[in-house]
């Protein structure tokens, strides 16, 4: 599925088989979750750098060529990060998430809602054994970034989830696998969501306007929404941190310094790193992370962002192609 102009619709179109370039594999695309990152991309908030695009950065799939890491017909995942330069000032000292020069799956490079995709063969994963091709998908973002994110929270004993969508339902399960109260915030009236937070585990669950009942230590917004930093600003604790997840948000409100001051810390969640992602893939099997997922067909992929944009999903959606 071709996105052809900005503003999408994603168009079906036969396209030649990718070959794969030195340090490339090609994979058979087995499923590809989707992320809000790929509204962001239709909605022109992050400008595709060119097209045509393919979309789509949770890959599961086959590799159908041999390389250095990987043998033919290995069950592989494919990431947001697709690549580095690998000589920059961040990569030089450990933050390859941070990277002056690197490409993206499914925004720099073609993705994998399609048949077929080619990835380095360096910035792929082994998938556990444990989890089926629609099971792993979601662990490729939704799973990795949100990590990042919790570890981000540091050793928070009360933390506050804000948006629970794909990623969320993720992370509450590593968070009370860490022995962490999770406070759940959703859109207003959304009482499904809170109802599903609360099954998984969270201490509390209600709307974002609400006052959790006690101080958080930290909180982590996964809702692109900027009015959620000064709302969150004012549950955590003095010396708590406010955690953006997400790779664009909506503009942030005036605050007053008071909400800050006390020295709480906002940061944001960049990409991330291979070390982020193995960490993850080897936790998620022993506890065991549960992903809840809805399968589309490839052709119906539209639908599937729609229903996202729409918050008509709980979980993860997973395209088949």
């Amino acid at each position: 599925m071709v996105l052809e102009k900005a503003g999408g619709p994603l168009i079906f179109r036969e396209l030649a088989q990718p070959e794969p370039q030195k340090g490339q594999v090609r994979i058979k695309v087995k499923a590809c979750s989707i992320c809000r990152t790929d509204l962001h991309i239709l909605d022109q908030e992050l400008p595709p750098p060119s097209f045509p695009l393919i979309l789509g950065h949770q890959i599961v799939g086959e590799t159908e060529t041999d390389s250095t890491r990987f043998k033919k017909g290995e069950l592989v995942g494919v990431p947001w990060l697709g690549k580095t330069c690998g000589t920059c000032f961040y990569c030089k000292r450990g933050d390859e998430n941070l990277c002056d020069n690197p490409t993206f799956t499914g925004y720099t490079i073609n993705g994998g809602f399609a048949e077929y995709c080619v990835a380095d063969e360096q910035f792929i994963f082994p998938l556990p054994k444990d989890y089926s091709p629609t099971q792993a998908a979601p662990l490729l973002c939704a799973g990795m970034i949100g990590y990042r994110s919790l570890k981000m929270a540091g050793d928070a004993k009360k933390i506050g989830f804000y948006g629970f969508g794909a990623a969320a339902h993720l992370l509450i399960q590593v968070a009370r696998y860490q022995k962490q109260d999770v406070f759940a915030f959703t859109r207003k009236g959304d009482t499904h969501s809170q109802e599903v937070a609360k099954k998984l585990g969270a201490v509390w669950a209600k709307s974002s306007e609400d006052t959790p009942p006690e101080e958080l230590d930290a909180a982590i917004i996964f809702a692109p929404i900027g009015p959620l930093i000064p709302t969150a600003l004012k549950a955590v604790r003095k010396g708590g941190s406010v955690i953006c997840a997400g790779i664009h948000m909506s503009d942030i409100p005036s605050f007053p310094y008071q909400i800050l001051w006390g020295e709480r810390i906002v940061r944001s969640v960049a990409n991330l790193t291979r070390k982020d992602g193995e960490e993850f893939l080897a936790l998620a099997p022993k506890i065991p992370i549960q992903t809840d997922v809805k399968t589309y067909p490839l052709d119906q992929v539209n639908q599937a962002l729609q229903d996202l944009k729409d918050g008509k999903l709980s979980g993860s959606a997973v395209i088949l192609p």
